[in-house]
């Protein structure tokens, strides 16, 4: 197995005046000192992707620019699933042997290093270039069309109540974006977006950078052990997509924990990708931690809350904490991993034995799954 022996995390919002490489430094940094390490211990770097420095090479860029020297560098573009897909490399590279100690990391200047205009232009792209692109619809839209099937099927008032909980979340994290109580009523008023989704179910864009050691598991180096990982990948775009209610969760779920020996039943912290409200609602009940439809009452009953039965996103998620891109879902990683250490300060649950993290791309077309077992 291996371990994340250290992690980095920057707040989200808007940090003005930093780069890309500015906030993966950051975190880099962090997650060295965090780890005990020197730059000259690291001899893997795995690096996702940025809309605002998109570099082909951005893995042996910011090598040079943090003054390494990699045996093995690697640069990986998966979308919304890079960051857990990158952890996922990192694991396996370690226990073949390619590397000993493996730096991840990403960071974005999302929010102040673009317009509002060429994020939404850029994100578009995911779009069939000739079948969706051309009609114009944004990540919103995509994300709508999936929301008002849900809706037929289950009714859409409810999922509400996953955005109260993440801003709750996120005004006990020191570093969220969003930290202003809201209420399920304030979610629902709130303006429209793409129908079903109003602003209040849809993340904000954040400038941030998150990063982590991953090593080969040894007693003398304390950490969470990743158990198991996997992956699914059903479709790329919408319109090839076979299904708006069944996508490839359960499958990459399934296989993390079948690999890692454990049970879903066993699990008792999760950490879900939530771009949108629906996004996390149809993930969490593909995967099984709540049955069809009742992730948002489930929500409302506390099942999900920090003192509930099964802890969810307890920083506040991509929905609250903010979301830089690549490094949006490494921060529920890095919050996974402090919960485990009990250091989670006021939002402390129960240090938990084993986690279920899980992280999609595109539209809920191409999903990464960890399982995480405390090192304590």
């Amino acid at each position: 197995m291996s371990r994340i022996t250290g992690i980095g995390l920057t707040p989200f919002g808007r940090l003005a005046g930093a780069s890309t490489l500015d906030l993966m430094s950051r975190a880099a940094t962090d997650a060295l000192t965090d780890a005990g390490l020197e730059r000259r211990e690291i001899d893997g770097l795995i690096t996702g992707y940025s809309t605002t420095h998109p570099h082909l090479m951005l893995s042996t860029v910011f090598a040079e620019h943090f003054g390494l020297r990699p045996a093995y560098a690697h640069a990986v573009q998966l979308g919304g699933a890079t960051g857990f897909a990158l952890v996922m490399l990192a694991h396996l590279l370690v226990e073949a042997g390619a590397a000993r100690r493996i730096l991840v990391v990403a960071g974005e200047n999302r929010l102040s290093g673009q317009s509002r205009d060429a994020a939404i232009q850029t994100l578009a792209q995911v779009g069939h270039p000739t079948y969706e692109v051309p009609l114009g619809p944004t990540i919103p839209a995509y994300y709508g069309l999936v929301a008002s099937r849900y809706a037929h099927e289950y009714g859409i008032d409810e999922i509400a109540e996953l955005a109260v909980l993440m801003r709750a979340n996120a005004a006990r994290t020191p570093g969220a974006h969003l930290t202003e109580p809201i209420t399920a009523a304030m979610v629902r008023d709130s303006k429209p977006i793409a129908a079903p989704l109003r602003l209040l179910d849809c993340c904000p864009v954040s400038d941030g950078g998150a990063a982590f050691v991953i090593e080969r598991a040894d007693p003398a180096r304390p950490g969470p052990r990743i158990r198991g990982a996997a992956q699914a990948h059903t479709h790329q775009h919408v319109s090839a997509a076979s299904s708006l209610t069944a996508f490839g969760a359960r499958d990459s779920a399934g296989r993390a924990l079948a690999q890692g020996g454990v049970a879903l039943a066993d699990i008792r912290y999760a950490a879900i990708y939530d771009s949108f409200t629906i996004t996390l609602a149809i993930l969490l009940e593909e995967i099984g931690l709540a049955p069809r439809g009742a992730a948002g009452r489930l929500a409302r009953e506390g099942h999900f809350s920090p003192e509930g039965a099964m802890p969810l996103n307890t920083h506040g998620g991509l929905l609250s904490y903010g979301h830089c891109g690549v490094g949006g879902a490494m921060a529920h990683l890095a919050e996974t991993v402090r919960q485990m250490r009990g250091e989670a300060g006021p939002r402390q649950v129960a240090e938990p034995p084993l986690a279920l993290l899980h992280g999609d791309g595109g539209v809920l077309s191409s999903h990464v799954s960890l399982v995480l077992e405390n090192g304590r």
